[in-house]
């Protein structure tokens, strides 16, 4: 069996029926995480150049455009939503030994699909289980960072498997959007090396748009190589080397971390206990003369260095993918939310002139404890008298040794949300999707709108 008729297969067969009381309610969660981050990323520039984009394509369409108060097609749609999602680098993530994706970019595409189809909250639901399994599977069987491709080169198949469900598209047609997705849409690493820039928040929009123009396509007849995986100069052979999956009926899910703080995922526990050491000892800013990290290879690869300087940091892109300026605002502000990415709080003297005096460094045994599960950080915060303050964390809370529920989802979707939204607009939003699987798709996005 080749791996695009496995995954059409999974797809076809994996109903709402099928997934546990605990995958549904799960799934839930990561629909209220990604609308609460998705209405605050509606005013930030980047998501407004792709709702300009989108409104200079199309003028109007059957599928809400968040915040926007307008409509577009579900290709556009897929494109602005996941943005919203996206841009404010507060989203969820797997945590797979050799690659870190972000789950909830499936999101946007299977609600416009969902909406676009007039589809049940179960039948979206549904979908959204067959995305984050299939893109959990990838990442932690495929990675492909270390090829020098992007991890949204797995959300556009995800993301045409989870659409083509939404869709109601059969398994000849899903076969083919899966095979046409994972052809033709192949993002480089380069958008995470370097010099850091503004399409690293959007990347996976651009995944998100082609993979439910992937899934339309093969849903009019549109053909893909139906040995995409396994063929000659395919996608194991050019892109992630050989792998198998394991499919579940959405239990991939509880893999799922949710960030505590805006900042990269590899940052969280480093934040996290920074933060606790400069409120335990009341640590005056002025009186570091350096901090230390001691982190695991990942960390170390992409946002401590290993992969361009993450020392020069001038815009928010670059913030929040350098650890040396989220320790040090962190340390000084004992927070790292979304003020600390205004533009004048990055660009100012306290955090420029702290940050150069972070040092990171890969310790082999954290890699180990992170490659077990674990998101290790051993932080060392010393003063200008000597004095060495350390604090030591095996994970996050968040992470999914440590998930939160409910409770704490709300509290963070009221702190990233709560100033774009009347009382009243908040508690239905929240109550919807609490009882989606008793709802349709279109009764959430009709609130988004």
């Amino acid at each position: 069996m080749t791996t695009t008729r496995e995954f059409a297969r999974f797809v076809q067969e994996t109903g709402y029926a099928d997934l546990s009381p605990d995958v549904r309610d799960a799934l839930k969660r990561r629909v209220l995480d990604a609308v609460g981050i998705g209405i605050a990323a509606a005013d930030a520039g980047p998501t407004e150049i792709v709702a300009t984009t989108v409104a200079d394509v199309e003028n109007g369409g059957p599928c809400a455009l968040w915040r926007r108060d307008r409509g577009a097609s579900p290709v556009q749609a897929a494109m602005h939503n996941t943005a919203l999602v996206r841009y404010l680098d507060y989203m969820d993530s797997f945590l797979a030994p050799g690659e870190t994706p972000h789950p909830s970019d499936n999101v946007g595409a299977v609600v416009a699909a969902a909406e676009y189809a007039d589809r049940s909250g179960e039948e979206l639901l549904a979908a959204l289980a067959v995305a984050y399994e299939i893109q959990a599977e990838l990442a932690w069987n495929a990675p492909v960072r270390d090829r020098g491709f992007d991890h949204v080169t797995h959300t556009v198949i995800s993301a045409a498997a989870g659409a083509s469900k939404a869709l109601g598209l059969e398994f000849g047609a899903t076969r083919n959007a899966i095979a046409i997705a994972g052809t033709a849409h192949n993002a480089l690493r380069v958008t995470r090396t370097g010099e850091i820039n503004e399409w690293k928040g959007i990347a996976s929009a651009n995944a998100a748009r082609n993979a439910v123009y992937s899934a339309m396509l093969a849903e009019n007849g549109m053909a893909g190589p139906r040995n995409l995986f396994e063929g000659r100069k395919g996608w194991q052979d050019v892109i992630s080397g050989p792998f198998e999956v394991d499919l579940s009926p959405g239990e991939r899910v509880h893999d799922v971390m949710t960030k505590r703080y805006v900042a990269e995922t590899y940052a969280q526990s480093a934040v996290e206990g920074i933060i606790e050491v400069a409120e335990r000892e009341d640590l005056a800013p002025g009186e570091v003369a350096g901090i230390k990290l001691q982190t695991f290879g990942g960390a170390k690869l992409i946002i401590g260095g290993g992969e361009g300087n993450r020392y020069e940091v001038r815009n928010r892109a670059q913030a929040d993918h350098s650890l040396p300026y989220m320790l040090a605002a962190a340390l000084i502000d004992r927070d790292l939310s979304l003020e600390q990415y205004e533009p004048d709080r990055i660009r100012r003297d306290d955090v420029q002139e702290l940050l150069r005096i972070v040092d990171v460094t890969e310790n082999p045994d954290l890699t180990e404890r992170f490659e077990a599960g674990e998101m290790p950080a051993v932080v060392d915060v010393t003063m200008d008298d000597g004095t060495t303050y350390r604090v030591e964390k095996d994970a996050f809370r968040g992470h999914p040794s440590a998930p939160i529920g409910w409770g704490a989802l709300e509290d963070k979707f009221d702190a990233v949300a709560g100033d774009h939204l009347p009382a009243d607009e908040r508690d239905t939003i929240v109550e919807t999707i609490r009882s989606l699987d008793e709802r349709d798709a279109s009764d959430l996005t009709a609130l988004l709108a």
